[in-house]
């Protein structure tokens, strides 16, 4: 399959999350998406020092030439995918530039620092305004209550994903999207996360 032209080559992807959140597999799956519609996908990713809780961030550089170093130089990125709002911040001061775009969930998940009173939490409102001074364009969704309302928040990780799509930037969709888990999750789970994919797509469309 011939891949279509990027607006860029490579395209810069960072998926960046907490430990938990399903950051990982999110960045599998878009991979596997992009793949199958002819592009050549490098992945790179990154762990903090906890399991569960820490900083997981994860780079896709895409290319119709060939595969490329697996971390996106500093300044580079094309579009930070944030599961967590505050981590989009942290992304956007080394990886931003004046033509990034960001597309962050809302909920916040405190580290134990703010838990324990000991290190302060931004706002939303200041969340927001951190990202529109370091990004182009800037989405910020529901991704995690829309996911509890559907049974299950894990599935925010999927509804970014067809946030994502539906910024047009990339040539996937939510068949491309089904082709994929088809092969990649049992049969039960099919419905549940069709329907979070084209959740996402609608938060970006209305």
């Amino acid at each position: 399959m011939t891949a279509k032209q990027l607006t860029k080559d490579p395209y810069n992807i960072i998926i960046t999350g907490v430990g938990g959140q399903g950051n990982v597999m999110a960045s599998r799956v878009l991979a596997s998406m992009l793949v199958n519609n002819g592009y050549v996908v490098t992945i790179g990713e990154t762990f903090g020092a906890s399991q569960r809780g820490g900083s997981v961030m994860s780079h896709l550089r895409v290319s119709t030439r060939g595969s490329w170093s697996p971390q996106i130089p500093k300044g580079k990125a094309d579009v930070v995918v944030a599961l967590e709002p505050s981590e989009a911040i942290r992304v956007l001061c080394d990886y931003g530039n004046p033509r990034v775009k960001i597309l962050s969930n809302t909920r916040p998940i405190h580290p134990v620092g703010v838990i324990a009173g000991e290190l302060d939490y931004p706002s939303m409102e200041e969340t927001i305004k951190s990202a529109e001074d370091l990004a182009a364009e800037v989405w910020f969704i529901d991704a995690t209550d829309q996911a509890v309302k559907l049974g299950n928040p894990i599935l925010g990780n999927i509804i970014m994903l067809g946030a994502l799509s539906a910024l047009g930037d990339l040539p996937v969709s939510i068949q491309d999207f089904k082709n994929v888990i088809q092969n990649s999750m049992s049969k039960d789970k099919h419905d549940i996360n069709l329907t979070a994919f084209g959740l996402g797509e609608k938060l970006i469309q209305q």
